[in-house]
């Protein structure tokens, strides 16, 4: 049983890294926001009082990073659909949920691959992580965030058969779901309807948790943070794996 977890997570890694377009594709996005945000509203940030923007902006482009590559994960599950791998994995006898979390696992370990290198790019740009007794508990708060929304991507895929519907319904959830974590901007600048909004989105408070673990000021309570990290993590959980059990072999 154990080993059908670990021959899904390495399979995940190892098509990652074969995968060469998906490696740079996944990465322009964060590393061009990174860019032009840091550079370009850098002088603006520093007038309203608020710091360095490279500071405050890196655990927030590090977030969209994760939540962009974790979520794309469940493309894989299409194409395995498609060429008939998945059929293949299910009719197995090992338990669905071990699939699922193997998937997701590895989606995981993907995402804070690209993570790191971002923080590294960070670097170049200025960025500096206060207190590295936090790296640790960063990279843990980095893992948790994949593994959420690579469960959300990956269950949301397994009711898709169609490989060009799933990118374009990802991105019209993924992306209000980054604008609205605080990731470019302080949330409490937000009216008040949106910071409504920012406040049920799961992605504001992983934000914030990367934020914390950085260095930063959290602008919410830490165990709150955490409470719904780990209870988006469970949900998901419990939602693939009967989105898993109803595949058709």
């Amino acid at each position: 049983m154990n080993s059908a977890l670990m021959v899904m997570w390495q399979r995940q890694i190892k098509e990652y890294f074969r995968n060469k377009q998906r490696m740079i594709g996944t990465l322009a996005q964060p590393l061009l926001f990174l860019v032009t945000f840091g550079f370009g509203l850098s002088s603006t940030f520093k007038q309203t009082g608020n710091g360095s923007y490279i500071q405050y902006l890196t655990p927030g482009i590090v977030g969209m990073t994760i939540l962009f590559s974790a979520v794309m994960n469940g493309m894989s599950l299409i194409w395995d659909k498609q060429f008939g791998f998945l059929k293949e994995t299910l009719v197995a006898p090992v338990s669905r949920a071990r699939l699922l979390f193997g998937r997701c696992l590895g989606g995981a370990t993907t995402s804070i691959f690209q993570g790191l290198i971002v923080i590294i790019f960070a670097f170049l740009m200025g960025f500096r992580i206060s207190d590295w007794a936090l790296f640790p508990l960063a990279v843990i708060l980095m893992f948790l965030t994949a593994l959420l929304f690579s469960l959300l991507g990956t269950s949301l895929a397994s009711k898709f058969d169609d490989m060009q519907s799933f990118p374009t319904i990802m991105n019209l959830l993924v992306m209000p779901m980054f604008f609205l974590s605080g990731a470019l901007f302080p949330i409490k600048n937000f009216p008040s309807v949106i910071r409504i909004l920012a406040k049920i989105n799961p992605m504001t408070y992983c934000v914030d948790l990367l934020k914390y673990a950085f260095g930063g000021k959290a602008e919410f309570n830490i165990v709150l943070n955490i409470t719904v990290l780990a209870m988006g993590i469970i949900a998901l959980g419990i939602l693939g794996t009967y989105f898993f059990n109803r595949l058709e072999t």
